[in-house]
């Protein structure tokens, strides 16, 4: 067997095969969020909830060991609020699966007033901007008249979509890998 490869000549992207594989797998936990999206919500808001856990443990740590820092009354708050939360989530994944939405819903309809708000102070695409904060704020009353049901969904559907368009960059990037492009680069 001999070697065609030669060293003056561009070589296939190492691992090209495992990011085209990432994606696939990435692309499969998309459709399933999107199929399923109540247990994905229900991962979704454990995961979180670990998380908050977590964050919340390391800055009790930071507030307790931090002697003379200004925040550690912060910090210690902060800790046990987010330990608090988080518990929630994990032992009540259902409230933290609306917990959640309602904070989406909220923050969609600020959002929505303040492009309102900007929009009639614009001289130029005015429309388009007041346009844009009505539509967040339909989409927030949407959210906030369809709860626990929306709750129990939104979390799963924004996941599938996430994983579902990252899966797709994934093969699109391990294709060019494959082609002689560096991988996740930029295009010169």
């Amino acid at each position: 067997m001999t070697d065609t490869m030669r060293s003056d000549t561009p070589t296939t992207g190492a691992g090209w095969g495992w990011i085209i594989a990432y994606g696939v797998l990435s692309m499969l936990f998309g459709l399933a969020a999107l199929l399923w999206p109540f247990p994905a919500t229900l991962a979704a808001t454990l995961v979180i909830g670990v998380a908050f856990v977590s964050s919340g443990v390391f800055a009790l740590i930071a507030g307790f060991r931090g002697t003379g820092a200004e925040s550690r009354g912060y910090s210690i708050l902060l800790g046990v609020l987010s330990i608090i939360a988080g518990v929630v989530m994990v032992a009540r994944p259902l409230t933290g699966a609306i917990s959640l939405t309602i904070v989406v819903a909220a923050w969609l309809l600020v959002r929505g007033v303040a492009e309102i708000a900007l929009g009639f102070r614009m001289r130029r695409r005015r429309w388009l901007m007041v346009a844009l904060g009505v539509v967040n704020i339909l989409l927030a009353l949407f959210i906030i008249g369809t709860v626990p049901f929306s709750a129990l969904t939104l979390p799963g559907f924004i996941l599938g979509v996430s994983f579902l368009f990252g899966g797709v960059t994934a093969i699109m990037a391990g294709i060019d890998h494959r082609a002689g492009a560096s991988a996740f680069t930029f295009p010169g």
